[in-house]
């Protein structure tokens, strides 16, 4: 079931703090690339993150609905992901992709 098109970006950065050990907010690449400034990026294209040759090669932008399906399950969505951690619930990943889409990248 796809995320619902409006989220709670309250809750959604709630649900952030299951991201936080990985990703940041403030621009520095973590065990993955920041999430300020996701929404609209092209995949893959932080300088200096470390990604999969699966991501390398995605040419994808992180527009809401390849967030939601890739949040879902990232290793069906991209295999040869290096991400293993999911949101199963249509709720959670609409709620932190509203919360997302408020961060501008620094």
């Amino acid at each position: 079931m796809p995320a619902q098109a409006d989220g709670d970006p309250a809750r959604g950065k709630v649900v952030f703090a299951r991201c936080a050990a990985c990703h940041s907010l403030d621009g520095k690449n973590r065990i993955g690339p920041p999430l300020n400034g996701v929404v609209g990026r092209a995949a893959g294209s932080v300088a200096g993150a470390r990604y999969s040759s699966a991501m390398n090669d995605n040419h994808a932008v992180w527009d809401e609905q390849a967030l939601d399906g890739y949040l879902a399950a990232p290793a069906k969505f991209l295999p040869g992901t290096t991400m293993t951690v999911s949101l199963p619930q249509a709720r959670d990943r609409a709620d932190l992709i509203a919360y997302l889409k408020t961060l501008q990248s620094d």
